[in-house]
This record gives structure tokens, sequence and C-alpha cells, in this order.
């Protein structure tokens, strides 16, 4: 029997670009460009690796976002992903962690799984906390932050790097994970990936496809709320030291004021 892998993706504004809040105080995603998040590639190779061990195997990629958000998808797909599932749906609009995490369960159970791999977090919410909520929406174990993982006859396992020690995890299938970027730089789409994503198949499907309803998503059913926010402050000049033989002197006091010594 086939090994169905489901990698949750994400599509998010490019860090590099000007980011700033909308009057609904959601992230304005239309005046900056977006990209597959890069800790979500990682998810992406893991799969592949996985899939590249097993006898038989699929990867289906699933995202939730707006039209561009597709964009996302044809990169995992270009990496080597099989298919993909976009959730897209007006009404997701402001959808938080929570909501997110309902609909991402949902798709998964419609698209079928026995593994599901996320990134350990999104590049612009920077949460960790949705492939621990899909886990316990879906009623199986979650092996979360691997920096190593593999498969073996019905059981996930991997390793989990801390500050002081390694633990060995595993838990039988069906399952959640979620690795790090530690686990293994992802691979970069071959011109000839990325043309055959292009005949790889992408899945729509809305909020009356999973059987939710708009007061469980968006802004009116988010269980968090951005209450104001601001512009960062403009960079201000930094402070210059001429050693004229009091250089180390005026330095040291430099790092005392700011209780850095």
């Amino acid at each position: 029997m086939s090994l169905r892998i489901v990698v949750t993706v994400k599509y998010v504004p490019d860090a590099t670009g000007d980011r700033h809040f909308a009057d609904d105080l959601t992230v304005d995603r239309d005046d900056v460009d977006g990209l597959l998040s890069e800790l979500d590639e990682y998810a992406v190779e893991q799969a592949l690796q996985i899939a590249d061990e097993a006898d038989d195997a699929e990867i289906t990629v699933v995202t939730v976002g707006p039209e561009d958000a597709k964009d996302a998808l044809r990169k995992a797909l270009s990496m080597g992903a099989d298919k993909a599932v976009h959730v897209e749906d007006d009404d997701l609009h402001g959808t938080d962690a929570i909501g997110t995490s309902l609909v991402l369960a949902k798709a998964i159970e419609k698209a079928g799984y026995d593994l599901v791999i996320s990134g350990m977090a999104s590049t612009d919410g920077t949460m960790g906390v949705v492939p621990a909520l899909v886990a316990e929406r879906l009623g199986v174990p979650q092996v979360t932050l691997l920096s190593e993982v593999s498969v073996e006859d019905g059981v996930v396992k991997g390793r989990r790097d801390g500050d002081a020690a390694s633990e060995q995890l595993q838990a039988s299938l069906p399952a959640v994970v979620s690795v790090t970027d530690q686990s293994g730089e992802a691979r970069y789409p071959s011109f000839k990936g990325i043309m055959a994503a292009k005949k790889k198949p992408v899945e729509s499907w809305d909020l009356s496809d999973l059987g939710i309803e708009a007061e469980e998503v968006g802004l009116e059913g988010a269980w968090t709320a951005v209450d104001s926010a601001a512009a960062r402050p403009a960079r201000t000049a930094g402070t210059i030291v001429k050693d004229e033989g009091e250089g180390g002197k005026q330095l040291a006091e430099f790092l005392a004021g700011q209780k850095f010594i």
C-alpha cells in the first residue's frame, strides 16, 4: 500500500520586501511579493527523502491562502511533490492559527494521509503551533521539531535536538511531524522539475468542500486579535568612536552604558 505523505506549506510575504499592515490590521499581502516559506522547503525535502526510501509513496502538498498561494504549491511540485491542494475562500481572510489548523486538518482528512510533515514555523507568523494543533484535531501523535526523520514499518522516527541533549522519538502512523532548518538543505528545483510541475494536478477547494462554516474562520472566528500596530522607527545613525588614544576607554564606556558589560 502506498505511503501517503501530506506536506503543509504556506505562501508568505518576502521578508526582504516592504511589509506593512492593512487597515484591518492583517498583513497587507498585495503590495509585497510572496513565496514558499523557506522553513516549509525543509518539510518538502524530508518528504521527498522519505518517499525515495519507501517502496511506494505519494506526496501531496496542501496550502491555505489566496490565489497567488498557488506559486508556493508550484515550487513544491517542481521540487518533486506529486500533487497539490489549494484551499481558497474569501471568508478565510484574517484566519488565525486556530482557524488555519481546522482548515488544514479537514483538507488533510479529505486528501487522505499516513504522515503529515510541516516546517517548524512559518516565516511570517513564526508561531510554530500549527503542527501540534493539526495533530490534536486529527487525533494522531505529534513528533515535532525534528532535525532527523525516517519512516520504517509503519513507524516514524526522529531526533529532536535541545540545548542540553538530543531525544530519539517515534510514533506509529498515522502521525504529524515537523522538521527544523537543521534537517537538511532543501534541493533546488531542476529545469525538468519546473516543467513537470506545470502538468501536475492542483485541486482547488473552498470552505464548503471541507464542511466548514464561514463563522469558524476569518477575523470573525479568530481566537486572537491584533489591537494595534505601528511602523518600526527609522534606524538612527550609530555612535562612531574615533581612536585618538582613548578609543578603548570610550568603547568600554559605551558598552557599559548599554549594559553589555
